[in-house]
């Protein structure tokens, strides 16, 4: 029997990920206060990030639960930047990023509560945006999409349009590798195909 898969997180893009490769969780929010964690390392930011949401959580699972936090954060022009804090930061943020570069950074916790162990990780892939106008920002900005993720832009939405290219694991970007996931799993002895749904169900 597939063991309890509990996602810390309230992004319906993760859940996504996980969904779509096949692993059904359960979600239970962290409601942690993010902005407990600073550092000007944006890996050690996501990491600690994530474990905090993870720690947070796992007490509420069952006892044989696999429980999962997530959190990511952009590193654009020597600044880490989460979810902005209203439409005028996001449309600024837009004006600097476009043309330019940064690095999205998913901090990963994983925790068997039945072997009691944790593992913490991150995954980074250097993002590319597109030449957008000021009218394309407005747009994007009014669609309210930008304002509840980090770097204020998502690549499996609106936002897909003004991202170049990336580098890397596009999941790091949607916020869950699931490369690294497995990775993380396998440092537990646990096969991620063990977690998949019976027969695709």
């Amino acid at each position: 029997m597939t063991r309890p898969f509990v996602l810390g997180s309230a992004s319906p893009a993760r859940r996504g990920l996980l969904e779509a490769a096949g692993i059904s969780p359960e979600v239970v929010v962290s409601g942690v206060d993010e902005s407990q964690v600073a550092g000007p390392d944006p890996a050690e930011v996501s990491a600690a990030l994530a474990e905090l949401k993870a720690d947070a959580v796992a007490p509420k699972t069952p006892h044989d639960a696999l429980v999962l936090g997530c959190d990511s954060v952009l590193h654009f022009d020597g600044e880490i930047l989460g979810k902005p804090e209203g439409p005028e930061e996001a449309a600024s943020r837009w004006k600097r990023m476009r043309g330019n570069r940064g690095v999205l950074f998913t901090g990963h916790c994983l925790i068997d509560r039945e072997a009691e162990r944790k593992t913490v990780r991150h995954s980074a892939t250097e993002v590319h945006f597109a030449e957008v106008t000021d009218a394309e920002i407005q747009a994007y900005v009014a669609t309210g999409e930008p304002l509840h993720v980090a770097g204020s832009f998502t690549l499996d939405g609106y936002g897909s349009a003004f991202i170049k290219k990336i580098v890397g694991d596009p999941g790091t970007v949607i916020g869950l590798s699931m490369p690294l996931l497995r990775e993380m799993l396998g440092e537990m002895e646990i096969g991620i195909t063990d977690l998949w749904r019976s027969n695709g169900a």
